[in-house]
């Protein structure tokens, strides 16, 4: 079970005050990329604000089944607040607003539809592609570095590994223009925490961009992100796959499944973001 002295549990620590609406948290230096905290990251901690909030109110254990967050800008590494609104209270969901803020500035704002996630099942219906990616012992654990030589804090804390046919390559030339955009291999914690319905929405964002095998640069902001989380996942290694569809006009849709240790789809992502590739006038 998560602990309060895993890694990912400290960085997510919400602190409440008198106003059940507000809350006080730290933006936390080691889920990073350079010094920008990852998206994934941000909206787990938003997520906690929400849940929090809806939480106090009942007499339940909710979670976000489905998130919706856009980036205005990074915000800092340090102190921030989150400011939360209870949009809609339902018998079996309540719709929430989280928004981070720093010296009265809205940088990520979010909306959740928070309720019961539920245990995995065999689906009635699936037409999600299998992972078909190497065991994890096979992988390549990627290492906390950019070739630019950008440090990634968040893959000191997290065991990332892809399988072989779907390494970054070091360049944009032709052998990147004939691969398939997209990455394949597995994720957990590097201190061994299990997943839980919370880190999924960390999970579905912490992997390099879809377009690294065709060659786009390190600058991939995302702009929009949406996850549903569809299932409580078994503890052990996620599966992930992150598949980048259109590529153009300066920005890429990508798309993220993470399935448990049983091989059950627990998590879904959508993604738009802007890109550019080392051949192009910037």
């Amino acid at each position: 079970m998560p602990t309060a002295h895993s890694s990912f549990d400290l960085a997510t620590r919400i602190r409440p005050g008198s106003d059940p609406d507000r809350f006080d948290v730290d933006i936390d230096p080691a889920w990073t990329v350079g010094d920008k905290p990852n998206g994934g990251y941000l909206l787990a901690l938003l997520a906690q604000a929400a849940r929090h909030r809806v939480n106090s109110d009942k007499a339940t254990d909710s979670d976000a089944l489905a998130s919706s967050i856009t980036y205005l800008g990074a915000p800092d590494l340090g102190p921030a607040v989150i400011e939360t609104t209870v949009l809609r209270q339902g018998r079996t969901a309540v719709h929430v607003r989280a928004v981070i803020t720093q010296n009265d500035a809205a940088l990520v704002d979010a909306v959740f539809v928070m309720g019961t996630v539920p245990e995995a099942t065999s689906p009635r219906y699936n037409d999600v592609p299998p992972l078909e990616a190497a065991p994890p012992e096979d992988c390549v654990r990627l290492k906390p570095a950019m070739p630019s030589g950008v440090h990634v804090g968040m893959l000191d804390v997290t065991d990332l590994r892809l399988d072989l046919g779907s390494l970054p390559l070091a360049s944009s030339g032709p052998e990147a223009a004939s691969r398939e955009a997209e990455l394949r291999g597995w994720t957990r914690f590097d201190d061994g925490r299990p997943p839980d319905p919370l880190s999924l929405l960390y999970f579905a964002d912490a992997i390099p961009p879809a377009t690294f095998p065709i060659g786009s640069s390190g600058w991939v902001p995302t702009l929009q992100m949406s996850v549903y989380v569809r299932a409580r996942p078994a503890p052990g290694w996620l599966g992930v796959r992150f598949t980048a569809h259109v590529v153009a006009g300066g920005m890429v849709d990508e798309t993220c499944t993470l399935w448990d240790s049983r091989g059950y789809v627990v998590a879904q992502a959508t993604q738009l973001a802007r890109l550019r590739f080392p051949d192009e006038v910037a």
